[in-house]
């Protein structure tokens, strides 16, 4: 049998890729070619490093009760971004030898258990070494790669240059050497002696300096649609089909964190806007959010893996199954983001005409901070 000539077989292969000459324009715009593979978003890396000695109870609850309107401001981010959230805290637990300092999580996309572990803080006395809790943020977390935004806050009361095995002019340096902006958060009065050691944090670590009023800054406003919030909030829950060895974990920890967020006012609406953000990313144990992900093939996954009842599905009814629940998941989220967008609104107006002001508080300085450092680097927040 002839073979085909190499120069024969190379002009077949560009015959079927290019475009004939005598095609018009806009048909060669739309010739078949490969499809280029989607990239992957962008990281935001977000680590909050909280003073849990024994007068920082406020900022502990306003981190808590706040944790879902952050998210709602990232997840209006253009382009997408993918958040991760790191959670340490230092002055209270621990011991000298580590600085008192506790690494909660380290980055995670679940926010589900950056919240479990904020709900699970107390405080103590002890003492607050700044430069400590930052030198294990930087050193000690496994920060993004090439493009990832790096955002770190650190938060208290009492001298940042307490350090001495850590200083953190030293410390702060090197983090932003290393591509992360240290922000600092001084909770008290910016005319006290101290104010001025967190405002040199901010500076040599390329951030932003506010001082707050832990106690008494924080700005909640109930509105006539949180209830409605917070029941598709629990329907959202029916949608999730938990699978594997973390799929208990996963459903008691997304139960758990809705009655944590609807004990305090406004919070579990917050959370339902943000459970119906790409962000609030459950791929760990939840195969709709899983079968998002690059690669993910729904016959691969184990039997005994499954939620129980897909394990005796046929491979068409499994996909049918799933396909089901992302539909439902999509629909109660458009009507999560409609109430929202009305309860924004309503809010806006209260604050305006009751003269409240939020300017003292915690989730005010992560929100501003986080669009002007996230914005900086190429995201946009202004479809808020």
């Amino acid at each position: 049998m002839r073979r085909a000539p190499l120069a024969a077989l190379l002009s077949l292969a560009v015959a079927l890729l290019v475009p004939p000459s005598g095609v018009a324009a806009d048909e060669r715009a739309s010739w078949p070619r490969p499809a280029p593979s989607p990239a992957a978003p962008r990281a935001i890396d977000l680590a909050l490093c909280l003073d849990t000695s024994g007068s920082m109870q406020g900022l502990i609850d306003a981190a808590r009760r706040k944790l879902w309107e952050v998210v709602n401001t990232l997840g209006t981010a253009k382009p997408q971004p993918a958040l991760r959230v790191a959670l340490l805290t230092y002055g209270s637990s621990g011991s000298e030898a580590d600085g008192y300092v506790v690494v909660q999580t380290p980055f995670t996309t679940d926010l589900d258990l950056v919240s479990e572990k904020l709900f699970a803080l107390g405080t103590n006395g002890g003492t607050e070494y700044v430069g400590r809790v930052v030198k294990h943020a930087v050193e000690g977390l496994t920060w993004g790669g090439e493009g990832a935004v790096k955002i770190l806050f650190v938060a208290g009361n009492e001298s940042a240059d307490q350090d001495r095995a850590a200083p953190f002019r030293q410390v702060v340096t090197k983090a932003a050497g290393l591509g992360v902006r240290v922000n600092a958060i001084y909770c008290g009065n910016p005319d006290d002696p101290d104010a001025g050691g967190w405002r040199e944090v901010a500076a040599v670590g390329g951030g932003r300096w506010a001082s707050i009023d832990h106690d008494r800054g924080l700005v909640a406003v109930a509105s006539p649609y949180d209830k409605d919030l917070e029941d598709l909030s629990k329907r959202l829950n029916g949608t999730y089909l938990a699978y594997g060895g973390r799929a208990a974990e996963g459903k008691a920890r997304q139960t758990a964190q809705d009655a944590n967020a609807a004990s305090a006012p406004a919070a579990g609406a917050e959370r339902a806007a943000s459970k119906a953000s790409r962000l609030y990313d459950n791929s760990a144990w939840d195969l709709v959010d899983r079968s998002r992900q690059p690669g993910f093939e729904l016959a691969k996954v184990p039997e005994a893996e499954l939620p129980e009842e897909m394990r005796k599905m046929t491979v068409e009814q499994r996909a049918a199954h799933l396909e089901t629940k992302r539909k439902e998941r999509e629909a109660i989220q458009a009507q999560v983001k409609d109430l929202d967008a009305k309860r924004r609104a309503f809010v806006a107006g209260e604050i305006a005409k009751l003269g409240l002001d939020d300017s003292k508080a915690l989730d005010r300085v992560l929100r501003e901070t986080i669009e002007e450092q996230a914005g900086a680097a190429g995201f946009d927040f202004s479809a808020k």
